[in-house]
């Protein structure tokens, strides 16, 4: 018996070895396919923004290089849900080559995922593009990707700013200016009239996984998500404005409380009149709002200059050996062409941050002057502020009880007064 025991023991043994072994051989020969570099792009683009864009890019790419395949993968729940999957597969030792990240998440990103920055690379393998990113993007943009340790962690990709999208049909219908709302207040107003007289929403304000659209609503009216590393939104700036959002609502029941796809359909199904969001869903709503629809700058707030923090993302490098990272490198570099650049803004509406694309005869210059709700984000630019980063390794905890709190007080189970010092209070805990 014992000597049965101690057969099938090392025939156990034997059998995970031989698994181990062809599991390896598995994952190594996964990394070439026909003599190619197999690399993944990890992005958070949904078929309504920008991911059939992304499909074209990656197919164009494959056909034309000679070394490098991409695989795209796309990630749910925006760039929460990245950084969520990339913890899981960092703690599987395991990591993609290339990875969209947004600006919320850049020093939580570069303080605990394994990364190269772009310059690093091509100072060691791509002598020819010493000056890539001195040349192509301005100072100010590619600082955008640069975190609070002052290092340049990846390179800014999607630009973009919260526009008001207007169905001037039902705006004339509910006998208001069909050129819509100048300030916060008007559009308080504007909603309200709009669900008396046509019995449909004013509004919808975009809700995805993120405080993107919060912070331009609190900001522009005088607040601050963060000061010297504590936030600071709940001041009497923050509170005014979130009171206005949550009146519309709660009280007014005159704005839709929605998740984000659901709420920029019901603007394009005609249920809401007004709706403010990225300029990246420019494309989706051109494309099937059957009625005359535009997009105008962000609203103000009375007396006050508007905040707009920068949206979108930068790719940033996290293949582990020189073979990913030099795939990477050639993978991003046709993606920051004026070609593939001028592709991506018209299949999304993101601002290029590649400063020579809007003037190029084969980048933008046709279709900017074509595409007049492009117009709005471009005329705000000098509005832009840092998209608000909370620091340390509590930085997804903060954001995500952030967002707790939001659903709380536009669920209307808690009030503004009652939620958000509090809130403010527990995430400067977690920052400590």
């Amino acid at each position: 018996m014992k000597a049965l025991f101690k057969l099938f023991s090392l025939l156990s043994i034997i059998f995970l070895l031989t698994a181990c072994a062809n599991d390896q051989a598995a994952s190594d020969s996964s990394a070439k396919k026909d003599g190619k570099t197999v690399i993944e792009y990890w992005h958070v683009n949904a078929e309504t923004q920008g991911g059939k864009t992304v499909e074209e890019l990656v197919k164009e790419f494959n056909a034309q290089s000679e070394t490098t395949e991409v695989v795209a993968k796309f990630n749910p729940d925006m760039y929460k849900g990245l950084m969520q999957n990339l913890q899981a597969e960092a703690a599987a030792g395991k990591a993609p080559a290339v990875v969209q990240v947004g600006w919320a998440f850049l020093d939580y990103f570069s303080n605990n995922f394994q990364y190269t920055s772009p310059q690093t690379v091509i100072d060691q393998h791509f002598s020819e593009d010493k000056t890539f990113l001195q040349d192509h993007f301005l100072p100010n943009v590619l600082g955008l990707a640069v975190n609070s340790k002052k290092e340049q962690v990846g390179i800014p990709y999607s630009l973009s700013t919260p526009v008001l999208y207007i169905n001037k049909d039902m705006l004339k219908e509910a006998g208001l200016d069909e050129n819509g709302p100048q300030t916060w207040e008007e559009v308080k107003e504007f909603a309200k009239t709009i669900k008396e007289k046509t019995g449909e929403f004013g509004l919808y304000i975009q809700e995805p996984a993120d405080n993107w659209a919060t912070q331009a609503l609190l900001e522009s009216n005088g607040a601050k998500m963060i000061t010297d590393g504590k936030a600071t939104f709940a001041s009497e700036e923050g509170k005014e404005a979130y009171q206005l959002w949550a009146d519309m609502i709660v009280k007014d029941k005159s704005a839709a409380h929605l998740p984000w796809d659901q709420g920029v359909q019901s603007f394009i199904d005609k249920n809401v009149a007004m709706v403010y969001t990225t300029i990246a869903q420019r494309s989706n709503i051109q494309t099937n709002a059957k009625f005359d629809v535009t997009a105008i700058q962000s609203p103000v707030w009375e007396g006050k200059e508007p905040k707009l923090p920068a949206g979108g993302s930068m790719l940033a490098i996290t293949g582990k050996d020189e073979d990913q990272q030099k795939a990477a490198w050639e993978f991003m570099k046709f993606l920051y062409s004026v070609e593939s650049m001028a592709k991506w803004t018209e299949g999304t509406g993101y601002v290029p941050p590649r400063k020579d694309v809007a003037e190029a005869e084969n980048g933008l210059k046709t279709f900017l002057a074509e595409n007049e709700m492009m117009q709005a984000a471009v005329n705000q630019m000098d509005a832009v502020v840092p998209w608000t980063s909370f620091p340390g390794d509590a930085g997804l905890q903060a954001e995500q009880q952030l967002l707790d709190i939001r659903d709380q007080i536009l669920g209307g189970s808690t009030s503004v007064e009652e939620g958000l010092k509090p809130t403010e209070e527990a995430i400067n805990e977690l920052l400590k």
